[in-house]
């Protein structure tokens, strides 16, 4: 088993970014936000966390920037229907953080609102991985996590939603939700973030 690589990154393209170790040339696929965080670095010495796909017909490399995003890509896989490229998208889709989150409180909608996650495949990722995370944050905990984004209590849900019938994108959605009081209904919330939108 190959668990990480230093090297020197040579490109990064699309879904993967090529790795020069030892004067080979490694192939890693990764998720767009890990990509992302490479791309400035080209021609420098990085270091990822691996994980190595045995197929029949191939072998693929898989990098994450830390042990966390490795575990919850293991955790994926391991749910039946979910090979690494859906594991993948969902990565790309928010910081494994915001996923723990959204297991822990039953958040199918976070799972759907990914590019190739139906709502039966969302349900199912939900309900497997619910033994999985960490423990939720304490009760009067702040209603954002470390990087200012809502987490996903009952009411924000509800607000979130009603936003995405008025036609945001669950993006839009919780950033507009973003610094609302934690304990405020649903109708205060739905109104901060539309009067924070229009003030944007």
């Amino acid at each position: 088993m190959i668990a990480s690589v230093r090297g020197t990154l040579v490109s990064v393209d699309g879904e993967r970014a090529v790795v020069e170790v030892g004067g080979l040339g490694l192939e890693v696929l990764a998720s767009g936000r890990t990509l992302g965080s490479l791309t400035p670095h080209v021609g420098e010495a990085v270091s990822l966390h691996t994980y190595l796909h045995v197929r029949e017909d191939a072998l693929q490399l898989f990098g994450f920037r830390d042990p966390g995003e490795r575990t919850f890509f293991l955790w994926l896989t391991a749910v039946s229907g979910v090979g690494p490229k859906v594991a993948l998208a969902v990565l790309s889709g928010y910081p494994v953080a915001e996923l723990e989150l959204a297991v822990a409180r039953d958040d199918v909608k976070k799972f759907e609102s990914i590019p190739g996650i139906g709502k039966k495949l969302a349900q199912r990722l939900v309900v497997e991985l619910k033994d999985k995370v960490g423990e939720l944050p304490p009760v009067g905990a702040s209603a954002a996590d470390s990087s200012g984004v809502p987490i996903p209590t009952g009411h924000f849900i509800e607000a979130r939603s009603a936003l995405q019938n008025l036609g945001l994108s669950i993006r839009e959605a919780e950033e507009a939700l973003r610094g609302a009081p934690e304990d405020a209904p649903v109708e205060e919330l739905v109104k901060f973030a539309l009067t924070r939108k229009a003030g944007a």
